[in-house]
């Protein structure tokens, strides 16, 4: 599987990219496979800051339930709402799907996190 360039990559198997002012923040094609069916995103708390590696949502499959984990710290912005409706959109575009979107305290974190050759060897694409 060829992974996107424009972004980068965290251990826990979520994606960052920056995008207009704002980190954009979704789930590998690596983790949407090992998850199945997504019938459920959300628990995004909208307005709160995190941590680098905290727990910023939920994504829940007909197999198991996971956390989502902010890439890098600052405020969370937005939850991707047709996600409530449509959780399996993620299955059908994982790298086309954000789910949420924060304010980074700083942006140059994203450089800490994995490009797309360093994932797929740590995820064994």
């Amino acid at each position: 599987m060829a992974l996107p360039e424009d972004r980068r990559y965290a251990a826990t198997h979520e994606w960052a990219r920056l995008r207009d002012g704002e980190v954009e923040v979704g789930i590998t094609e690596t983790a949407q496979q090992a998850l199945g069916d997504l019938v459920f995103v959300g628990d995004v708390p909208v307005g709160e800051h995190r941590q680098a590696n905290d727990v910023a949502g939920i994504v829940e499959s007909v197999k198991a339930a996971s956390e989502i984990h902010a890439p890098v710290a600052g405020r969370i912005t937005a939850f991707n709402t047709a996600l409530s409706a449509a959780p399996d959109a993620i299955n059908d575009d994982a790298f086309g799907t954000w789910i949420f979107r924060m304010e980074a305290d700083d942006a140059d974190d994203l450089a800490g996190l994995m490009d797309a050759e360093a994932y797929a060897r740590s995820a064994g694409d």
